[in-house]
């Protein structure tokens, strides 16, 4: 069913974005001006039966559920109403720390502490974890640096994607899942990962992944495989939002990755450039899930950082086509906006580096810039706390000179805040 409604929706969506490509330049470009940036209320649309578990969890949530949080929204308690006004009278370097996510090998004190001093939005934990108490130590001098708290970010998507492996319950591959085990099991067993995130103070899972997938591997050629869920779209979607629903039980943010849909890409953008399948064949298969997700509440995406033919040449997470025009004005997502590694292979193959990646994609429409996660030697190698701290402070640096030159206007800085904000456990004054 949700198959068949992404179908009927594409032939709008197919024309829409004929008229965005037509009014934008297809490649990374700067944000909209300040004169006619975009609202900093982001409304979400409503959700439908074909994801009627999803809504149900959000529901729930709102009216009371067991953590006092809307299921979707925020992961943080709640805080003081956030007025708009308020954020823009806060220094430039304090907005643009907002936007940064500090990647955190093994647990490093030194690392958590870089992202401390830098007032960074979160944080992102990559590599073996020192194991539950220590993890926990570990974190809470960052859950103190500020209220609401930064995020916490792990990778928990199930099988060989298992960053906190040992602390939390194993989870078996997605393709597994889908063929083994009911949406109602998955979001069960969603919820108890949750929780056991939540007890160690990891409050944002990267996952569920909703690329359409059937192979057997993940490799340097298809970076998904058995992290799919299924190849079929109407799976995929079910089965996402089943995951994300039972996360959201357990007061933790489910990210959808990798849009606009990484199955049958070109290749592995960690390593290379590649690209997503056509738009076209996109708007009936690829873009399906996340739109059935998207209606149900979901209230985070990471974008991808292929190009995608008929749209944009460049890494879709640089480009205004992609996250302003597909995602947000065409199907209608209005949450928090992440990137995928701004240091991964396609990035800099396409002439970026890491800090004007990061200003191209906050222009483009991301509110969190992620980086280091690939893991490569280089990246490795910059995840030591000198490289890290120079590397965070050279993002803030150059997030703030674009405001300050007017490469990037300051409301499309204070959306992303406020999105950040919201997500850390806000609560956002009316208008806001």
């Amino acid at each position: 069913m949700g198959a068949t409604r992404g179908r009927r929706k594409s032939g709008r969506l197919l024309a829409g974005m004929a008229l965005w490509s037509l009014a934008s330049c297809s490649g990374p470009a700067p944000g909209p001006s300040a004169a006619g940036g975009p609202s900093t209320s982001r409304p979400q649309g409503p959700p439908t039966a074909a994801t009627d578990t999803i809504a149900k969890t959000a529901e729930g949530a709102a009216a009371g559920g067991p953590d006092g949080r809307a299921a979707f929204g925020t992961v943080g308690p709640p805080a003081t109403c956030l007025a708009a006004s308020e954020v823009a009278g806060w220094s430039l370097s304090r907005r643009a720390a907002l936007l940064v996510v500090v990647p955190v090998l093994d647990g490093d004190p030194a690392a958590i502490a870089v992202a401390t001093r830098a007032g960074a939005g979160g944080v992102l934990l990559i590599g073996p974890q020192p194991g539950p108490a220590a993890l926990t130590a570990t974190l809470s001098p960052l859950h103190r640096s500020a209220t609401p708290p930064p995020l916490v970010m792990a990778d928990e998507e199930g099988g060989g994607v298992e960053r906190l492996a040992g602390d939390v319950p194993s989870l078996p591959w997605p393709q597994e899942m889908a063929s083994t085990m009911t949406p109602a099991a998955v979001q069960s067993a969603a919820r108890n990962v949750g929780a056991a995130m939540k007890a160690l103070g990891v409050t944002v899972d990267l996952a569920p992944v909703l690329d359409l997938d059937a192979g057997p591997v993940v490799s340097k050629t298809d970076p998904d495989g058995p992290r799919s869920f299924s190849a079929r779209p109407a799976t995929a979607g079910e089965y996402g939002s089943a995951f994300v629903a039972g996360l959201a039980q357990a007061g933790v943010l489910g990210v959808l990755k990798h849009f606009p849909g990484l199955g049958g890409s070109s290749g592995n953008t960690d390593y290379e450039p590649a690209a997503t399948t056509p738009l076209a064949q996109l708007l009936t298969g690829g873009l399906v899930p996340f739109e059935q997700d998207i209606r149900a509440g979901a209230a985070a995406v990471m974008v991808a950082n292929a190009s995608v033919p008929g749209l944009t040449p460049g890494p879709a997470s640089l480009s205004p086509a992609v996250i302003e025009g597909l995602l947000e004005q065409q199907i209608h997502f209005h949450g928090l906006v992440l990137t995928d590694s701004l240091s991964a292979g396609a990035v800099s193959a396409a002439g970026f580096d890491l800090p004007a990646a990061a200003v191209a994609a906050v222009g483009a429409g991301a509110d969190m810039v992620l980086f280091g996660s690939t893991l490569t030697a280089a990246d490795t190698a910059r995840l030591a706390p000198g490289p890290l701290a120079s590397d965070v402070s050279g993002i803030v640096a150059a997030i703030v000179a674009a405001v300050q030159n007017a490469q990037l206007s300051q409301p499309r800085l204070d959306q992303a805040v406020l999105q950040v904000m919201r997500a850390r456990g806000a609560e956002l004054c009316p208008g806001s």
